[in-house]
């Protein structure tokens, strides 16, 4: 076991969509519709944020893939001054995704200012060997659903969601984002890391706090803004 914390209640992130007609059951025990998936061209990077400039079609993205899973090599140093998360990084094997290029982007998410650090409560760290608390696994709609699944979670091939230890990113929505953020896949990147990092965290789902504001990286925002705009920082104020 990798994890240095015993694998316990499970949480869904209710970030991300599915086709027409398609319902999910989030963690609330209510149902929603989703809106038909759209492809969406990545948006140009933040300055300082790892994001490839994206092509003028939509990347293929397989459905399955190996299974197994690629560590990403080296390691970051520690970011924050609260209690000490070790984490690393895997991608699916199968899949065209460079594992130390989806590490740079977790560990730039991790280590944001306007991240889970920001309060003084958390660190992180990604060692280059040893025990960890949490892995970010980035993979296909098809392992997402059987990984999810063993912890009680319906993924329905498009969701993400946190298990355990585990923080498993679907891959088509890595790609393609969610139609609330215009094709600005670097901001849902950063939305869809801190939301289940989130729940590993123990924070549950909020709602929009008033229109206009930045939606919460807890709010399900796939199921309506509800008002509140685009944000992917748990606190966008300090991001």
């Amino acid at each position: 076991m990798r994890s240095a914390l015993a694998a316990t209640a499970a949480v869904v992130g209710g970030l991300l969509f599915g086709a027409a007609g398609f319902a999910i059951r989030d963690n609330s025990g209510t149902q929603a519709a989703l809106p038909p998936t759209q492809s969406v061209t990545p948006s140009a990077a933040r300055s300082g944020s790892p994001a490839p400039s994206g092509p003028s079609t939509p990347p293929r993205i397989p459905q399955s893939g190996e299974g197994t899973y690629q560590r990403a090599g080296g390691s970051a140093p520690r970011v924050g001054t609260g209690k000490v998360l070790r984490y690393q990084v895997e991608v699916e094997r199968g899949i065209d995704e460079d594992p130390a290029k989806f590490a740079e982007w977790v560990d730039k998410i991790l280590a944001d200012p306007g991240g889970w650090t920001a309060r003084n409560r958390w660190a992180f760290q990604r060692p280059r060997a040893g025990s960890v608390d949490f892995v970010v696994r980035l993979a296909t709609p098809d392992t997402v659903d059987k990984v999810c699944g063993s912890y009680g979670l319906d993924t329905g091939g498009e969701v993400s969601c946190r298990g355990g230890p585990n923080v498993m990113i679907n891959l088509k929505r890595w790609q393609l984002a969610i139609p609330s953020y215009n094709g600005d896949t670097d901001t849902y990147r950063h939305l869809v890391v801190n939301h289940e990092v989130g729940h590993f965290l123990g924070h549950k789902h909020v709602d929009c706090p008033g229109k206009g504001k930045p939606a919460p990286v807890m709010q399900t925002q796939i199921y309506g803004m509800n008002g509140c705009v685009p944000n992917g920082w748990p606190y966008p104020d300090l991001h």
